[in-house]
């Protein structure tokens, strides 16, 4: 008896082994296969994750359908407000490439991460499917719908959304101020929670307008419902907070971006609202005087330098380079852009979003997007020295190259540069054109009136055309000022009794001509006055001057263009 429970015991310790040798020649295998794919990753410039053991949020997992994941071997392993990461087994078969475009084209608005990924860890990732709630939720209540904005399609004006803010529920609240706002084309509404009471307000046009005032109760379940979309905490109240949700409608989205600020009577919720069924304006629609088309068109024939626009947030800088990288769209031509976020699709250009929380800056993404091979670059903003180095140094070598820089002139734009630390002998040359602007109202077509201006704004408008150029003085007579006609609007229906409906843009452009270049680099502490003055003296119009011309054309009023102009 004994001898067989000895014999048995070996057995048994020899199975064991037997074991433990096969899962450690399991565990071997699967390092090395693991290697391999890191080695390919690298061979194929993409990122390399093994997604063994990762913790993987719903959310995340959520984002690709199960049927969809199984069938391309993708999966979505992290979801963030700026950016999503995907694990991908097979980059290189054309149907996963196309699946992974019509990711990209359903979340634009985020930067989009592929990582290589071997089968075995897509299969470890793919288990946590299971882990899902078989049921859907419902979720009616946390989002909003076309059709939600539909029951406030009739509403456009600020007296009928204090009336109807009485009939409705709380939680309808929040799609009737959205839907009033796409309504009245506001880029933005503003909830401010004052000692007794909230206040909203809608810019319209460049302008806050008062729309109603909320009972203080109703604050809570407004700003969290607010927090519930956007995925921000609803329990932290005294720290700022960024988030965003989009809603989809049947021929196009909406993006929603929401902040919130503390303040002393409770937190001022912030939401822009972007409609990309908007209609990309063409370079000719801006508002630019011919002079100044010219100016553009020469610097944006050029094959390479750099094409600066300047002015402050919300000057339509962004609108005025896509419009000319729209221009500049044509077959034969790579074009990149590098936006802080990406505002508007553009068919056929390669569009990257920064993340600065991952370290994603303009700066080392213009450094990588220079590897590949583009004829035309759009970086969103130069902040720093490093991106305007890198820019700089693109443009000097082949790359036409489109920025921003916040600047209250086009002949302040070199003071700007230059504080950053940008070498005058490499930032000169780069130059091709620079842009400065601001965006206007105009009159409301259906209410406009012929008005005289008085002696204040005579005078005004004197001191602004004290300086001309040659070309352009037959425009305006500056002796007949009193016997001009000049216009504003009323107010009236179509335009909610504000008077104007719609902006237009208001330019100055410096041609960096040899002249223009030469007159920078002899003199050591350069001025922008200096340079205003050679601009206008080679026929530049300053956004002033071109602002009330187009006041005089009767596209807005005088005070509009003292508003923005000085």
């Amino acid at each position: 008896m004994s001898d067989i429970i000895n014999r048995k015991k070996v057995q048994l310790a020899s199975d064991e082994v037997k074991g433990n040798f096969k899962d450690k020649i399991k565990e071997i295998d699967v390092k090395e296969k693991e290697e391999f794919v890191k080695s390919d990753a690298r061979d194929l410039n993409l990122a390399y994750i093994n997604l063994f053991g990762f913790p993987i949020s719903q959310d995340a997992l959520k984002i690709i359908d199960k049927d969809k994941a199984e069938k391309y071997k993708v999966i979505c392993f992290f979801y963030g407000s700026q950016q999503m990461r995907l694990g991908v087994v097979d980059p290189a078969k054309k149907e996963v490439q196309d699946f992974i475009v019509k990711i990209r084209d359903t979340f634009f608005n985020k930067k989009i991460i592929i990582y290589l990924i071997s089968k075995h860890s897509f299969d470890t990732a793919f288990a946590d499917y299971a882990k899902l709630p078989s049921k859907k939720i419902k979720d009616e209540g946390v989002k909003i719908t076309e059709k939600d904005l539909n029951k406030f399609r009739n509403i456009n004006n600020f007296q009928d959304i204090s009336n109807e803010i009485k009939k409705i529920s709380l939680t309808e609240i929040l799609a009737l101020l959205l839907g009033v706002a796409i309504n009245v084309n506001a880029s933005d509404v503003h909830i401010e929670a004052e000692k007794e009471s909230v206040k909203i307000r809608f810019r319209i046009d460049g302008i806050l307008h008062d729309a109603t005032v909320l009972p203080k109760e109703k604050w809570k379940v407004l700003i969290s419902r607010i927090k519930l979309l956007s995925g921000l905490k609803i329990n932290v109240d005294d720290k700022p907070q960024d988030g965003r949700f989009t809603i989809f409608l049947d021929k196009e989205q909406i993006d929603i971006r929401v902040s919130t600020l503390p303040t002393a009577f409770g937190e001022s919720v912030a939401i822009r609202i972007l409609m990309f069924s908007h209609k990309m304006l063409t370079i000719q629609e801006l508002g630019l005087s011919d002079e100044s088309y010219k100016v553009l068109e020469k610097g944006i024939n050029r094959p390479n330098g750099m094409i600066l626009n300047t002015g402050p947030t919300g000057s339509g800088k962004t609108t005025t380079l896509y419009s000319i990288l729209t221009k500049l769209n044509k077959e034969g031509i790579k074009i990149i852009t590098i936006e802080d976020p990406i505002e508007y699709r553009l068919p056929g250009v390669n569009q990257s979003s920064v993340d600065s929380g991952s370290g994603y800056t303009f700066a080392k993404a213009l450094r990588s997007l220079v590897r590949q091979d583009p004829d035309i670059i759009m970086v969103g903003e130069i902040r720093d020295l490093d991106t305007a180095d890198t820019a700089i140094q693109s443009a000097l070598t082949g790359h036409l190259v489109l920025s921003t820089v916040h600047t209250n002139s086009a002949s302040g734009t070199i003071a700007r540069l230059l504080s950053m630390g940008a070498k005058k002998f490499l930032l000169v040359p780069a130059l091709n054109t620079i842009i400065a602007q601001r965006l206007v109202r105009r009159i409301c077509p259906y209410c406009k009136e012929k008005v005289k201006i008085d002696d204040e704004a005579i005078k005004r408008i004197k001191n602004i055309f004290a300086k001309i150029p040659k070309k352009l003085q037959g425009k305006i007579n500056i002796d007949k000022l009193d016997e001009t006609d000049f216009y504003k609007g009323r107010g009236c229906d179509k335009c909610g009794n504000i008077g104007y409906k719609g902006r237009i843009g208001i330019f100055e452009i410096i041609d960096f001509d040899k002249d223009m270049k030469d007159l920078v680099l002899s003199d050591k502490d350069i001025s922008e006055s200096k340079i205003e003055e050679l601009a206008v003296d080679k026929g530049m119009l300053t956004m002033a001057q071109d602002g009330i011309l187009k006041a005089i054309q009767g596209v807005t009023t005088v005070e509009e263009v003292f508003r923005v102009a000085g």
